[in-house]
Formats: structure tokens, C-alpha cells, sequence
């Protein structure tokens, strides 16, 4: 699956411009998603610029690296893909209901995707 995450209230918490303090479990459930699940992971996030480096990077020093960035593919260049991604599932804190917790979402796709996908 291809799965979109946002960055601000998703993997840390709301301090934007700033990076905030890492949301416990985000980044390490999201690296099981990848190895253990085999799933893309897209960066989705307003963020642009430098502040979407310092996103990036931040990630990426905790082992965490993505997919694709703002974009449907990495070979996209920066601003050519449209912001609307084709994504199968998108994790973000402004979902109806909000951000369920992180060990729910593991469990969620390790047990029945399919159903996530309803």
C-alpha cells in the first residue's frame, strides 16, 4: 500500500514552524510499517522550503526514510506533483476522529488491511 503521513500532529507534536517533540511510538511504528509490512510511506505535509528539509531530517536521523516527499513518486521534482496524492490510506491528526494511537494503527494494517481500506 502506499500510505501518506503527515508530519505536524502526526509524527511530533503541533509546534509548527518548529519541530515539536516526537508523538511516543510515531517513528518507530512507522520504520515496522515499512520493514515488517512492506508498505510505501509518503511524507504529507504543508511544509515547504527549508522547513520541509528540517522535516525530512529529522526523520531521516531517527532511521525513518521516506518513500516519496509531497509527491506520488521520488523521482517527482519538487512542486510537479499534484498536492492531492494517490495514496490507498493517509494517517493524520485531522482525521474525522482524530489520531487514533500508534500501536491501533500497526495492528490495524498488520492484522486485516483490507478492512482499512473500507
Amino acid at each position: 500500500m502506499e500510505i501518506a503521513v503527515d508530519f505536524d500532529g502526526t509524527i511530533v507534536k503541533h509546534r509548527y514552524p518548529e519541530i515539536g517533540e516526537e508523538i511516543p511510538f510515531a517513528i518507530e511504528t512507522l520504520r515496522l510499517i515499512q520493514s515488517e509490512l512492506k508498505h510505501n510511506l509518503i511524507l504529507w505535509t504543508v511544509r515547504e522550503g527549508v522547513l520541509l528539509e528540517q522535516a525530512v531530517d529529522f526523520c531521516r536521523q531517527r532511521g525513518l526514510v521516506f518513500y516519496a516527499v509531497n509527491s506520488n513518486h521520488p523521482e517527482d521534482e519538487p512542486g510537479s506533483s499534484p498536492r492531492k496524492l494517490m495514496a490507498d490510506m493517509f494517517i493524520d491528526d485531522r482525521n474525522f476522529g482524530g489520531l487514533p494511537d500508534w500501536v491501533f494503527i500497526y495492528n490495524s494494517l498488520k492484522n486485516s488491511p483490507e478492512k482499512c481500506l473500507s
